[in-house]
């Protein structure tokens, strides 16, 4: 009960210093709200983006390598002359790989087409992105339908003139609502509609399949040279479920330098890229932002720590006879010392719930206005409370102890 009651006077002591000096406490108070608020908003910003670019990574596919000639990431020495002279991939490497692979459980060809204008009768649709695939396509890439249906085997081997379009050029097209089983004219070439992608919208690495038209790549062939570097083809391999990436990557890379007939001293002639090069990035990026907004929010709250010790001090003078009769009346040492800590942590604490309403209020209005869903979760409040708690104890410790040590009858006779 007694520390109960310690407890209780302690926190009424602080609340009764903010309502005598309003002014002096919130100014104080400012800076460890806004160190809080800084540290937790910047966290809460990298979550939400890492969380979002993280979603945009994954339709990659967390178990597919992607065979073309240049790396996805480079540095300031990125040697492209080198990357320039290299063979794009080709049917043949298809073949092969379909021969040879037992770990891969899809394997396609892909090239992807700058924006065409897509036409239904008298109404056109530009900005279409035109992408000509091989039948796994569907096996090496995440994707919804929300009417029709994939490929079949046969209409992606014979190459016939079929189309899978994204939401937003179906909806343009035609606006019933009903786009399987309609002829679109693309490239010149008429085309039936056999599925249309679900709505996705634009992620933040502009992935979306929603402007898209899908071809079979054996259709494509018939309309353009589709082995041409213009294109930019990709042979994506996505390994089995059992299969580690590592074991794929492995048995990918030494299966492709046979195929290119590689002498062992000769260097690779073809990149092996994957989600995990661009996730690596990413956390490297986000692990340096999470530091330097820890950085700048713990200046912010150094400084307010010091206006909370400075209360402190003024607090242990202005209750300096107070002190001296609670001791005359056989309080302990610890007792006085607990006193002035709990307030000094009670005022921190109130300045980090104030940083946290004021990151939570603006990830309402954010959500509001952006229609972004802000990533607030419980580790975030927990760390900002706890550095709350920190700097309280450290603000204030000095304070109590020299109150704890002062000697009750010059307590009681100071003014």
């Amino acid at each position: 009960m007694i520390y109960f009651k310690l407890f209780r006077e302690s926190i009424l002591f602080a609340f009764d210093a903010l309502r005598q000096n309003k002014l002096r406490t919130l100014l104080s108070l400012l800076g460890v709200t806004i160190g809080i608020f800084t540290i937790i908003a910047v966290r809460s910003a990298v979550d939400t983006l890492h969380n979002n670019l993280q979603q945009s990574v994954d339709k990659l596919g967390n178990n597919s390598i992607y065979i073309g000639k240049w790396p996805w990431i480079g540095d300031s020495n990125f040697p492209w002359w080198k990357y320039m002279q290299r063979p794009v991939p080709k049917f043949r490497d298809l073949d092969q790989l379909q021969q040879r692979l037992v770990s891969a459980d899809g394997i396609s060809y892909e090239i992807a087409f700058d924006s065409r204008t897509i036409k239904y009768q008298s109404r056109t649709v530009s900005g279409g992105q035109i992408n000509a695939v091989s039948q796994d396509h569907y096996k090496v890439w995440n994707f919804d339908l929300s009417q029709g249906r994939y490929f079949t085997d046969i209409e992606s081997s014979t190459g016939a003139p079929v189309a899978v379009i994204g939401n937003d050029i179906a909806t343009n097209l035609f606006p019933d609502g009903t786009a399987v089983g309609k002829r679109i004219k693309v490239m010149g070439r008429y085309v039936t509609i056999v599925g249309v992608f679900s709505k996705e919208g634009n992620d933040m690495l502009g992935n979306s399949d929603d402007k898209n038209v899908l071809l079979p790549i054996n259709f494509t062939k018939n309309i353009i040279d589709v082995q041409n570097d213009n294109y930019q083809p990709q042979i994506v391999v996505r390994g089995k479920k059992d299969v580690s990436y590592k074991q794929l990557h492995d048995e990918l890379e030494q299966t492709m330098r046979a195929i290119r007939r590689l002498r062992p001293n000769e260097e690779d002639n073809f990149e092996l890229n994957s989600s995990d090069i661009i996730s690596n990035a990413l956390k490297q990026l986000f692990d340096f932002l999470d530091v330097a907004g820890t950085i700048i929010g713990l200046f912010s709250i150094l400084v307010g720590g010091f206006g909370i010790a400075n209360i402190m001090f003024v607090s242990v003078r202005e209750r300096t006879n107070i002190i001296g009769i609670q001791k005359s009346l056989g309080a302990k040492n610890y007792f006085i010392l607990l006193q002035f800590l709990i307030e000094s942590v009670t005022l921190c604490l109130l300045g980090g719930i104030i940083g946290l309403v004021s990151v939570y209020l603006i990830t309402i209005a954010f959500k509001a206005a952006f229609n972004i869903e802000v990533i607030l979760n419980a580790t975030n409040i927990i760390r900002g409370l706890s550095w709350s708690i920190a700097i309280g104890v450290i603000s204030g410790i000095i304070p109590a102890y020299s109150a704890s040590r002062m000697n009750p009858v010059e307590a009681i006779r100071t003014n």
